[in-house]
């Protein structure tokens, strides 16, 4: 009797032996950590010689695509290098944040893009957080002064690109992510027009971009003279009905911004309501990282969008610290899954590689045929934020 207990345990013990344990969370943040450093030290390397441009992606024969100033991604770069920098401490990395920062300064007066959030909150504003450097602080005051006049008091909203056939007023869930810079705005001034348009921009999107499951279209349009409604569609997503990836996790990630500045319920329940959605499809992958669009013919035969995860992880972190009951698990439990998978061989680019760039397999249009497959700024930049984010709960 005794041999054959002696045999099972000795079988059981052989049995955990041969199990690959998962490595711990905390060492796989701060390999990836320092990784992305590295990587994005080499980025800067090669940026300095190119004045005036921010780099974007790269192409399909793996060359490196820039972008002016001008273009709505221009500021993840330098941001990535201000986290990176409050991460490493590195004196080159701040050099180079400072110097990637400055060449999107002129932006600030740009009043024909609802965009100024990520371009000069990602960058002046985490330079400001890390520097305190009055200049940035004037620099974004100004722009968010200029994205307020992109603001439609009849129609309740932030107009975001320019009139066409169809679409009067075009509005994107996109435009959720650049509230945060106007409720900086406030904080700083007292200026009560900020608060305003932020709430009432919130207040008009939940009314009208999302469906009965919330799903959020990925366009609205309004008339401009009475303030309807007139389209619902989507320039991105797979269809007009569809639930493109990256319009839900703009929108998950906006109203967790939207509850932490204002203590407002409803925009936590709604940022509950997108998680609860996100997390619960059934197209959702095993490993967290969602397909292009949840309703994309092909799946699971069809691209992965990287970004999306990397959003989708950071504001699930930040949720978990509102949400009540289970949730807080739940959205961490998730959370967690994503940083493992974006950090794992399978999403995480070798050093050198990869255009420098931290991520791949991003998707940025699939539609119009633009940046499949390849890596994104902003995937980058809300991966980093994401690490930074749940390795400050660690600890």
């Amino acid at each position: 009797m005794k041999t054959r207990l002696f045999l099972i345990a000795f079988v059981f013990i052989l049995f955990l032996c041969s199990c690959k344990r998962e490595k711990p969370l905390d060492k796989i943040i701060d390999e990836s950590l320092a990784f992305s450093a590295k990587q994005y030290a080499l980025m800067a390397d090669v940026m300095m010689d190119k004045p005036d441009l921010l780099p974007r992606t790269i192409d399909a024969s793996g060359v490196l695509v820039t972008s002016n100033s001008g273009w709505w991604t221009s500021g993840f770069f330098p941001g990535s290098l201000w986290n990176l920098y409050d991460y490493s401490k590195n004196e080159k990395l701040k050099e180079a944040a400072i110097e990637m920062t400055s060449r999107i300064e002129k932006e600030k007066n740009n009043k024909g893009t609802h965009d100024l959030g990520f371009m000069l909150y990602c960058s002046f504003g985490n330079g400001f957080r890390l520097t305190g450097d009055q200049s940035y602080k004037d620099v974004m005051l100004t722009g968010a002064r200029s994205l307020s006049t992109r603001f439609r008091p009849n129609i309740g909203c932030i107009q975001s690109w320019g009139s066409r056939k169809g679409w009067q007023c075009p509005v994107i869930i996109d435009n959720m992510m650049n509230l945060e810079f106007l409720m900086w705005a406030f904080n700083q001034t007292g200026d009560s027009s900020f608060y305003r348009i932020a709430v009432t921009h919130s207040d008009t999107t939940i009314k009208n971009h999302f469906r009965n499951d919330f799903s959020t279209w990925h366009v609205v349009s309004y008339d401009t003279i009475t303030g309807k409604v007139e389209a619902k569609q989507t320039a991105q997503g797979a269809a007009d009905g569809s639930a493109w990836s990256r319009g839900q996790v703009w929108g998950l990630y906006g109203y967790t911004v939207m509850y932490r500045e204002t203590g407002l319920q409803r925009y936590l329940d709604q940022a509950v309501h997108i998680a609860d959605f996100l997390i619960s499809h059934p197209n959702m992958p095993e490993d967290k990282i969602p397909y292009w669009d949840f309703n994309a013919p092909g799946i699971p035969d069809t691209n992965r969008d990287a970004s999306a995860g990397a959003i989708m992880a950071s504001a699930l972190i930040e949720l978990s610290g509102y949400a009540g009951g289970g949730k807080k698990a739940q959205y961490l439990g998730v959370a967690e899954k994503q940083l493992r998978s974006l950090s794992s061989p399978a999403y995480l680019a070798k050093e050198g590689e990869n255009g420098n760039f931290i991520l791949m397999h991003s998707v940025g249009s699939l539609p119009a045929k633009s940046e499949v497959d390849v890596p994104l700024t902003y995937a980058d930049y809300y991966f980093i934020e994401a690490l930074l984010r749940y390795k400050k709960l660690l600890n």
